[in-house]
């Protein structure tokens, strides 16, 4: 799949958009890249205000997540910051932030399931969590490299071109792969814990809508950022075939 999709950007951006045009698609995804985290920002603080009728925290109820999913060793642990919580699969260690980690909200509960979600993928060897894994060595180098890249476009004369430009569409071409397989991997932990959350009965049905709120605005974020690299990808493959 992953495949075909970058042989039809390919084709896409080459034959029928014209560098102008994706430029102009590419600002105006800034926007919707902007109304994406607003959307988060504005679901999170909204139903971190929204107590869990049976007052478990977030840390419980990731606890309760992966105990009824048979794991016993990923440790659990708090860190700082706002929404700073992920998976870490190379030391099965599931992280949330102080918020999430102690607070009992709908929010926190929401997005400690979420993450454990994850780890039930790591136990069961969902693919595309393996996909995604075996891709983060090769995404963390090349977003390293890309900001050298655009600071010498900034300087020469005519931009990326040569073998600038080559360099920056195999890394964007690595970072829109990278972001379309982390797709169903977000959708599927989102997925998996809205479930579990309700069989378990950790929260009621009437209390999933803040939940949903929570999860689907974070989805947004994940989409709109595959859509901006995906586009920029296009814009590089175009300029080269011009």
């Amino acid at each position: 799949m992953i495949t075909s999709s970058f042989f039809a950007a390919t084709t896409l951006g080459g034959s029928f958009l014209s560098p102008g045009v994706l430029m102009i698609l590419i600002i105006v995804m800034i926007p919707v890249a902007l109304y994406a985290q607003f959307r988060v920002s504005s679901a999170y603080n909204k139903n971190a205000q929204i107590q869990s009728r049976g007052g478990i925290t977030g840390r419980e109820a990731a606890q309760a997540v992966m105990d009824h999913a048979g794991i016993t060793d990923v440790e659990i642990t708090e860190t700082e910051g706002h929404l700073t919580d992920h998976y870490d699969p190379i030391n099965k260690r599931l992280v949330l932030s102080s918020e999430n980690y102690r607070g009992s909200s709908l929010a926190a509960v929401g997005v400690a399931a979420h993450e454990a979600g994850h780890a039930i993928q790591h136990k069961v060897g969902y693919s595309m969590l393996h996909f995604r894994m075996a891709l983060v060595p090769a995404t963390n180098f090349v977003s390293r490299v890309v900001p050298i890249l655009m600071l010498a476009g900034f300087f020469l004369a005519r931009g990326l071109t040569g073998m600038f430009l080559d360099a920056a569409i195999i890394c964007y071409a690595v970072i829109t792969v990278f972001q379309l397989v982390t797709l169903p991997v977000e959708f599927d932990a989102t997925r998996r814990a809205k479930v579990q959350l309700v069989e378990l009965g950790i929260l009621d049905r009437d209390e999933m809508p803040g939940v949903n709120e929570t999860l689907d605005a974070a989805a947004l974020t994940y989409v709109a950022a595959f859509v901006s690299s995906l586009l920029y990808l296009l814009y590089l493959l175009s300029s080269r075939r011009n």
